[in-house]
């Protein structure tokens, strides 16, 4: 039996199944949406899950309205809905709803994916494409997508451009959580702790407490802690564990029957070893050109003699930079011809094995303080609302998920001792001992160390480092966030057909240390060796090149934005309303910025900071702008009037119709300079702009025994901002798009015991674009005529194309100059590359550049050869999503209830790269959850017993390529693994 019949057989025996005893009308155990706190923060549920229709309250329009009403594509959770399809986090909330995706990202991120928008921009002056939100005020790099939800009133989920209603503008949609708000009219408490497979235990409380009539405080958190997901092979340890908790506190003032004052506290801390990405794929290059061919994502591990260690270490190039092959083969920690650095290490199949010598780390918290006056002057309503936020993330893993072959460098340790004792002839000792005593301190056949990522930039030539008995790679990414808001919104409730809302928001956000490093002891020796050399030749002091690792840093990062919006309601009549929307928004955006790796020398005995080396002001942080720039700085200025305007037309009371068309805009941001001379850049990206056009449709049927809406919409995609590294750094472009779609959610109740809900999409989106762009998996564009080289000093890939004779023109052009630098002509890629029959080198392009110039045209050196990726579709952008889940309740004499649940969501087929194509799709995968519980009398305590991911899916839910610098591997991230648990509660 398969998986789907087996689903399909539970569900029926569900619905076929008598209850013990008729449930009364109207009630729902599981899915009972009444709730005692004020309607305007009241939760709905999803697309009427647990409820009937009347009873859904939601606020996607800034006042309360029964989710039927609104003219908007939104999908609305209460608290008992969340629990019930156990929804615990953004990853199981994205499986219910159609044309929503969410995956982790690269860098101590995520993005959450609404109708084929999401976050394609990386970089921290980036907006959010999807605005996430706590009742009701924008948040900026919140951790919320990391922790577990608890005391929610609701969750609600915006599809299309949001920016007339909420906080700063949003291309995609918003996602808007909803916390409890204290009672003032009874004490109330509840708990629930939970233990489960990987050693999880997970607690939640609340407790609700009437200090007076009009005064109420509440108080909850959470506690999660279990073992990781993932086995580390190499220690015979589990990784990828989660340990992190969170406290909410909250007060409600209620000072007249006009007036509420709401105060909210939030903490956040998590401290583990969590992996950002969960396992690398590569289809190993043996040629080492790419680091990774083109066709297959294998559990291979990248040819690191394409990285730029495996390039600026190597024999070759130390050989030709020093103008003598011998010192190249005595210090050189590899061949480009050779193995390379992983040589031997096994990426293991399962995707939840790794073989790794570093254990990563992660830490990040969140602080949210927000206020909030609601007055009522009659038919006039004010509100304003501010927030404080502040997180911090610091993570750190291993660069490669592998283990460095230390054998392999044992002879340059050799040599570099031998430097180092000055046993080399015509080479000071006391040029590379600083060396030696920073990475082999025991000698050369003791440890090896690497720099710890650190602002100071000197790394082990200042003392900060990590030995182990095997050279090490890792990266850390860190982000500290500050940012308060404030928003003024006041709306009217006339009698008459004339109605507004007004509104205005003030955002002042900062960013500081967004520091992105990479560190690795190939690195270290590199810098060391070439600075010595370097400044041996010229004469001066002994010195490293720095800094001895990867910094891209950005200091700090303003944010000040404001926003005017506002909209009128026409209610022509009780069935015909027309709403006019109307925003401008202003965001003035500043950056400090710079970004090193051996850019500059730096005396071995420097102190402070490597900024400080008196040849710092040789190093240009800003080649865009004229001269030499000691850091990038930036300020620009976006604006932009957006607005909406519907058409909702009422069939019935219990069926609406309508029309709309919204602009959506997302301002511009900053490109980070390039490290390597000669690549330049937009120093920034425009913003973006869609318009929407959407046709939308409400029922309820059968007084609530099925609820039906339908959606469809076309998107015309003005400057979608698409990231890509070029150089190392994260460069962002702007395309244009096509986005179409329909969606379906529907609810079914045939008796008030028996619920099925059930959501569908399809999504179309094609890139209109005809700009060719470079695919760096295969720089040569698919052009018989060219060959793809490496640049063995800076690790990025050129192209040689030959404009006449041929590929072999353009072979021979390459071994000719090759032959003078002692450097190999090309060799062919294999015949399941995907790179059609072409052929990879090393080389160094300026060379290759320079004796190009003497052929009157015949051979080109390019970047790449871009291609077109007009008609492709956008990443993250699956075709189709179906979920149906299904609960029955079976209410017994006594007052107890048992009520089984089940649940599927199937996410059909997308891409993780804008080049599409087989080696970027992400199959279609499934997720089934079940869980079955029991509840005492008056839903004072429950039991439940619950698993997750039923079939253990591994599926890929997104991946991430790499800088050629890096070897073309690619990052993938998965589901969680199947868990399983009990759980037992209160409330009263």
């Amino acid at each position: 039996m398969s998986k789907f019949e087996l689903l399909a057989a539970s569900a029926i025996a569900l619905v076929a199944a008598a209850p013990a005893v008729a449930q009364t009308a109207g009630t729902s155990p599981v899915g009972n949406t009444a709730t005692p706190n004020a309607p305007e923060e009241s939760g709905g549920v999803p697309a009427g899950q647990g409820a009937y229709a009347g009873d859904i309250i939601v606020t996607a329009q800034r006042q309360s309205q029964r989710l039927q009403d609104v003219p908007i594509a939104v999908s609305a959770f209460n608290a008992e809905s969340l629990d019930k399809q156990q929804i615990d986090n953004a990853s199981d909330l994205q499986l219910t709803l159609p044309n929503i995706t969410f995956s982790k990202g690269n860098f101590t991120a995520s993005t959450f994916t609404i109708r084929g928008i999401g976050d394609l921009c990386v970089g921290i002056s980036c907006d959010q494409a999807t605005a996430i939100h706590t009742n009701g005020s924008p948040l900026l790099a919140t951790r919320i997508f990391e922790t577990e939800y608890f005391d929610l009133d609701g969750i609600e989920v915006l599809r299309g451009p949001q920016g007339t209603l909420f906080g700063r503008n949003a291309t995609s949609g918003v996602v808007n959580l909803i916390t409890a708000k204290p009672r003032t009219d009874k004490f109330a408490a509840s708990g629930e702790a939970e233990i489960g497979n990987y050693e999880s235990i997970r607690g939640k409380a609340m407790i609700n407490l009437p200090l007076t009539e009009t005064l109420a405080v509440r108080v909850a958190g959470f506690y999660l802690k279990r073992d990781g997901y993932t086995r580390n092979l190499y220690r015979d340890t589990n990784i990828d564990g989660r340990n992190m908790w969170a406290v909410r506190g909250s007060l409600r003032w209620e000072p007249s029957i006009d007036t509420t004052i709401d105060l909210m506290g939030y903490y956040f801390k998590e401290d583990d070893d969590r992996l950002r990405i969960q396992k690398q794929l590569c289809q190993r290059d043996p040629t080492g050109t790419l680091g990774c061919l083109n066709a297959r994502r294998d559990a291979g591990r990248t040819n690191t003699n394409s990285s730029f260690t495996g390039t600026l270490g190597s024999r070759e190039f130390l050989g030709i930079t020093f103008a003598n092959p011998a010192l190249g083969q005595l210090l050189g920690l590899n061949s480009l011809y050779g193995p390379d650095s992983y040589t031997g290490s096994v990426n293991p199949q399962d995707p939840r094995e790794v073989n790794t010598d570093f254990t990563p780390t992660y830490k990040t918290d969140e602080l949210q303080i927000q206020g909030r006056i609601d007055h009522n002057f009659g038919p006039i309503r004010a509100q304003l609302t501010g927030i404080y936020q502040e997180t911090s993330v610091d993570s750190s893993q291993d660069y490669n998920l592998g283990v460095s072959n230390r054998s392999l460098i044992q002879p340059a340790l050799n040599g570099l001792a031998a430097l180092a004792a000055g046993a080399v002839p015509g080479v000071p000792g006391a040029y590379f001992a600083p060396i030696a005593a920073a990475l082999i301190p025991d000698g050369p056949g003791g440890q090896v160390c690497t720099s710890l990522p650190q602002l100071n930039g000197l790394g082990s030539y200042g003392g900060a480092k990590r030995c182990a008995t095997v050279p090490a790679a890792f990266d850390r990414s860190t982000q500290k966030t500050r940012l308060w808001s404030a928003e003024a919104i006041v709306s009217s409730d006339f009698d008459g057909m004339f109605n507004f809302l007004l509104g205005g928001i003030y955002v002042d956000g900062r960013i500081s240390d967004g520091d992105y490093y990479v560190n690795a002891f190939a690195i270290d020796y590199v810098t060391g060796i070439l600075g010595s050399f370097q400044s041996l030749s010229a004469g001066l002091p002994p010195s490293f090149l720095g800094t001895p690792y990867f910094h891209n840093a950005t200091p700090r990062f303003g944010l000040k934005s404001y926003g005017i919006f506002g909209e009128t309601y026409f209610d022509f009549n009780d069935r015909l309303k027309l709403t006019l929307g109307l925003r401008y928004n202003n965001d003035k955006k500043s950056l400090r910025a710079r970004s090193t790796l051996a850019s500059f020398l730096v005396p071995y005995g420097q102190t402070g900071s490597a900024y400080d080396s008196p040849y710092y002001g040789s190093y240009d942080a800003d080649p865009v702008t004229p001269g030499i720039q000691p850091v990038q700085i930036r300020n620009r200025t976006f604006d932009k009037i957006t607005g909406r305007a519907v058409l909702d037309y009422k069939v019935t009371d219990d069926n609406l119709l309508y029309l709309s068309y919204s602009r959506g805009y997302k301002s511009g941001g900053f490109n980070p300079a390039v490290q390597v001379p000669g690549l330049t850049i937009a120093d920034a990206f425009e913003p973006e702009q869609i318009d929407a056009f959407e046709v939308g449709s409400k029922n309820t049927f059968a007084g609530g025994k099925l609820m039906l809406n339908l959606t469809g919409f076309y998107y015309k995609y003005k400057g979608l901002q698409l990231s890509r590294i070029v150089a190392r750094s994260s460069i962002n472009d702007n395309v244009d798009a096509n986005i179409w779609g329909v969606e379906a959610e529907a609810v079914v109740r045939p008796d008030p015991s028996v619920v099925v809900n059930i959501g569908a999409s399809y999504l179309k989106t094609e890139v209109t674009t005809n700009d060719p762009f470079i695919n760096q998996r295969d720089p040569s564009g698919g052009d018989p005529n060219t060959v793809i080289v490496k640049d063995i000093g800076a690790a990025f890939n050129c192209v040689v194309r030959a404009n006449a004779g041929g590929v072999a023109a353009a072979e021979g052009f390459v071994t000719a100059v090759n032959a003078n630098l002692g450097l190999r002509g090309p060799s062919p890629y294999p015949s399941d590359a995907n790179l059609g029959a072409r052929s990879g080198a090393f080389g160094l392009c300026s060379v290759l550049q320079t004796a190009a110039a003497t052929t009157g045209g015949a051979i080109s050196v390019l970047d790449g050869v871009g291609v077109s990726i007009k008609g492709n579709a956008l990443p993250q952008a699956p075709v189709v999503k179906v979920s149906a889940g299904i609960q029955k309740t079976f209410d017994f004499a006594n007052g107890w209830s048992l009520v089984p649940r089940m649940d599927l969501a199937y996410t059909g087929e997308s891409y993780g790269n804008i080049f599409n194509g087989a080696i970027n799709k992400v199959p279609g995968y499934e997720v089934a959850n079940a869980q079955i519980q029991l509840n005492g009398a008056s839903d004072r305590w429950f039991v439940r017993a619950f698993v997750q991911n039923i079939f253990d899916n591994n599926a890929l839910t997104g991946l991430y390529l790499t800088d050629q610098s890096s070897g073309l591997f690619t990052n993938v991230f998965t589901l969680e693994p199947r868990r399983y648990g009990l759980s037992a509660g209160f409330k009263f």
